[in-house]
């Protein structure tokens, strides 16, 4: 008998889940109202994404992806896209999505290390948000030839400000874009029930294919919508997607019989937004 060894994330992953199913009794029946059908009698839906624009995305993570005929979606910053303009405008010119992930990319000021201007966004409120979204939008434009209907909250952090005056910037993104993309998220996105200004994301950076394999398992039920997001793509990081494991994933998801739809963000919320 062969011993299966999980990380002590996966084991967490897996103790959370447990506990969720047990509030809710030991056999969950799958409701009516939970069963969707995607494209080519696929059971499950699944985007790969990829957050800032990071060279090794052109270098490395692009030709993987292109390589097996699959699109990704990379939510991107300007500063990193002038660095690599021409592959960045190939991408998206072979159908690869581009989406929004603002100029500045602010995080709550606890990240030291991202604070801009010694700003976080607790010190900010939404019309400087708007402002920094909207320049990025602009660039995309004028630079890409790209106009973004997808937007991933940097960090995964939704609101502005500081206590009594937090505001929540789902409902610009709402206004702005067809998505928004969160983060380290617990579940995957209900077709039927989801979101699409707050759609969860699940982090691919510094797993092996057999971990992120053992994620989707515990994240596909009831014809879920999986986002899995990574960073840099080369050799295995805590901010890396693991090439191999990519290369790996792609092929098992593109296999008919494992069941998923494997297609951009944008392509699969346009087809649930039809079909639900």
């Amino acid at each position: 008998m062969r011993t299966i060894k999980l990380s002590s994330h996966m084991m967490a992953a897996i103790t959370m889940t447990l506990s969720f199913a047990s509030l809710g009794g030991t056999d969950r029946t799958e409701s009516a109202e939970d069963k969707f059908s995607y494209p080519n009698n696929a059971r499950y839906a699944i985007s790969l994404s990829f957050d800032d624009a990071r060279n090794s995305q052109v270098d490395v993570g692009i030709p993987i992806l292109d390589k097996y005929d699959v699109k990704g979606t990379f939510y991107v910053n300007p500063k990193f896209v002038d660095e690599r303009l021409d592959g960045w405008k190939k991408a998206a010119k072979n159908g690869h999505e581009l989406g929004n992930h603002t100029s500045s990319h602010l995080c709550t000021g606890n990240f030291a290390w991202l604070r801009k201007d010694n700003l976080g966004l607790e010190q900010v409120d939404l019309a400087w948000l708007r402002r920094d979204i909207e320049m990025t939008t602009t660039y995309m434009r004028e630079k890409l030839d790209v106009e973004p209907r997808s937007f991933a909250y940097p960090c995964g952090n939704t609101f502005v400000g500081r206590g009594k005056e937090v505001k929540s910037y789902v409902p610009l993104i709402a206004e702005l874009f067809k998505t928004g993309r969160t983060w380290l998220d617990e579940t995957g996105n209900n077709p039927t029930y989801t979101d699409f200004a707050q759609l969860a994301g699940n982090r691919m950076d510094g797993m092996s294919f057999a971990e992120i394999k053992d994620m989707l398992d515990m994240l596909k039920e009831n014809n879920k919508w999986i986002i899995l997001a990574g960073h840099e793509v080369g050799e295995k990081g805590m901010y890396t997607t693991d090439k191999r494991a990519l290369e790996a994933l792609i092929i098992y998801l593109k296999d008919p019989k494992n069941g998923y739809w494997l297609a951009t963000v944008d392509e699969i919320a346009t087809y649930i937004e039809k079909h639900r």
